[in-house]
Order: C-alpha cells, then sequence, then structure tokens
C-alpha cells in the first residue's frame, strides 16, 4: 500500500512514519516543506527503497498515486501558527482542498489531523464530539482553530458530495520524542527550563487543566482510525487523564531539577481554561485507549530533549 503523509518531518508525522514503515508491505511518501518539520526526524528511512522524501508546501498543487493519505501538514503550537496565521489559515485550507482532490482523483482514503482546538474554551468538560465549541473567530487562535473547523468541513463535505473516504481525528495535547525544545508548548517549555536550571513560567494561576497523551498512543489511534472506514464523524484521541498546569510543573520539576521555583506570567489571549477528551467514540468504535503513565512518558522526553539541548550546549545541570 503506498502511503502519503503530509508533515511527515515533524513530530507525531515522524512517529507515524515509523510505525507505516514497520509494514515491508508499505510505501510511504513524506511531503513536508520543512516549516517545523525536520529531516532528522525521518534519517533512518532516507535511504530504504521504500520511502521518498519530497520538500513541498502542500498549499501548492500535488499529483501523485496512492491509496492512503495522512493530511497531518500544519504547525501546531501558538507560538509556530501565530508566527504567520495567514499562512496558517492557508495550509488548514487551501492545503486540505488539495489534498481531499487528490484523494477523490485517485480514490484514496484520507485522515485529517484536525485538533482539540476546535473546541475553543469549551463550556462542557469533558469535551465530546457532538460538542460544537466556543471559538473566537477573530482572535489570535483563529488562524489554527477555525482553520482546522473548515478544514473537517471540507472533508465531510467532500465524503457526501463525492464520496471520498474520510477519517477526522480531533488530537489532544501529544508530546513525546522529537517535539522541538523551542516550539512554546507548555511540555517542552517546562522540561527545557528545568534542564536550564531556570524557573518553570506558568501562565495565568496554573489551574488550568490539559491532558497529556504519549506520541505512541497516539499513533496507535491514528491507524485504528484509519483502518475503521466505518467509522463516521470525528473521533477525540487524546488522554481522558486531567492535570493542572501547576500539577505539570511539580511533575517536571520532580523528575528533572527538585527544588526549582515557578514563576507566573500573563495569560495568553483564549487559552482554554479546560482540556479533557471525552474517548468513548473511540474506546467502542476503535477499541482504543491509551496506555502510557504520564511521568513514564515525560522520563522519555526529557531524555530526547537533554539530548538536543546538550547539543546545543544549553543545558545548566
Amino acid at each position: 500500500m503506498r502511503h502519503l503523509v503530509t508533515g511527515g518531518a515533524g513530530f507525531i508525522g515522524s512517529h507515524l512514519i515509523d510505525r507505516l514503515m514497520a509494514d515491508p508491505q508499505n510505501h510511504v511518501i513524506c511531503l513536508d516543506n520543512f516549516q517545523t518539520g525536520s529531516r532528522a526526524n525521518v534519517a533512518q528511512w532516507l535511504h530504504n527503497p521504500r520511502f521518498e522524501l519530497i520538500r513541498h508546501d502542500v498549499v501548492e498543487p500535488f499529483r501523485i498515486e496512492v491509496d492512503r493519505i495522512w493530511h497531518l501538514a500544519c504547525p501546531a503550537s501558538p507560538r509556530q501558527y501565530q508566527r504567520n496565521p495567514i499562512a496558517t489559515a492557508k495550509t488548514c485550507v487551501i492545503g486540505t482542498l488539495n489534498m481531499l482532490g487528490l484523494a477523490k482523483r485517485c480514490g484514496a482514503r484520507l485522515l485529517l489531523a484536525s485538533t482539540s482546538e476546535v473546541y475553543g474554551d469549551p463550556l462542557v468538560s469533558p469535551q465530546v464530539e457532538s460538542n460544537c465549541g466556543n471559538v473566537n473567530c477573530t482572535g489570535p487562535r483563529a488562524c489554527y482553530d477555525e482553520g482546522k473547523r473548515m478544514a473537517e468541513t471540507l472533508c465531510f463535505d467532500y465524503a457526501r458530495m463525492h464520496g471520498v473516504s474520510v477519517a477526522v481525528a480531533r488530537i489532544f495535547n501529544t508530546y513525546g520524542p522529537r517535539m522541538s525544545s523551542s516550539d512554546g508548548r507548555v511540555v517542552t517549555n517546562f522540561i527545557s527550563q528545568a534542564l536550564r536550571g531556570e524557573p518553570l513560567s506558568i501562565y495565568g494561576n496554573g489551574e488550568q487543566t490539559r491532558s497529556f497523551c504519549y506520541c505512541d498512543d497516539l499513533v496507535e489511534g491514528l491507524l485504528a482510525l484509519m483502518n475503521h472506514a466505518e467509522v463516521e464523524g470525528p473521533v477525540n484521541l487524546g488522554n481522558p487523564d486531567e492535570i493542572t498546569i501547576s500539577e505539570l510543573a511539580r511533575r517536571v520539576i520532580a523528575l528533572v531539577h527538585p527544588g526549582l521555583a515557578v514563576v507566573h506570567q500573563p495569560l495568553p489571549i483564549d487559552d482554554p481554561q479546560r482540556r479533557r477528551p471525552s474517548i468513548e467514540r473511540a474506546e467502542i468504535l476503535l477499541g482504543w485507549h491509551p496506555n502510557v503513565d504520564l511521568d513514564q512518558g515525560l522520563q522519555a522526553t526529557i531524555s530526547d530533549l537533554a539530548g538536543q539541548l546538550k547539543q546545543a550546549d544549553l543545558i545548566a545541570l
């Protein structure tokens, strides 16, 4: 089977490619413009005849013959996607249109990597797929939040109008090795600061919550969703174990540098107060549930980020 993975040199995309390449029957084409992805993430496959790496921006048309399209291309952290919000919106909308057109032309099944950000700052917790969200369409996060909402709309319109086989995964906070130490997400921020011996920066009072899913668990969920064509509608993929940002800081400090202080910074605009997925649909329809314990996943992430910072001579310990 021929797989196209857009954003395949990124954090989640590269872990997905590892799993796809583990099957000797698969041929994988990685498409990435390297805005946030890295060639190093897929370096182990560069000389494998079943793997191709193509530098390309999904905003531009792309033609190829494939059986499955894993559409992961898009900056995922607020720092990254707010750097060029218009480009982010174009990736979400025009990039998704291009991939849906490709899926229609070659009869491929397409999986869209959507996001928990479609729920905005939710009024109900946990978030269920039927929740229509509470999103500020003019705020600084809208390029991503509303962009992904429009991408979902396009997927289901292509399914209804053209019979394209689509799957939509609403991905909640995911972490693990190969995250960039400078991507601005809370896990990498905390670990990088702790490794450098700096106080951990908590935005707001720290009582806002997140639910963190380890990358290996997420990839298993993506594979299960792609392989179940009868699933209709979006599916939440994430860890339902909710934790406050302050508690996450305490865990990172205990694992990396006991005794570090925390400092509080102003809360960013439209930062959601709660993030907790309802994964009942994934459990019933896909038989999927995350298995990796948070501390176990943090240890693996700490080891990886320590290696990154050591190379850059940024570790103060």
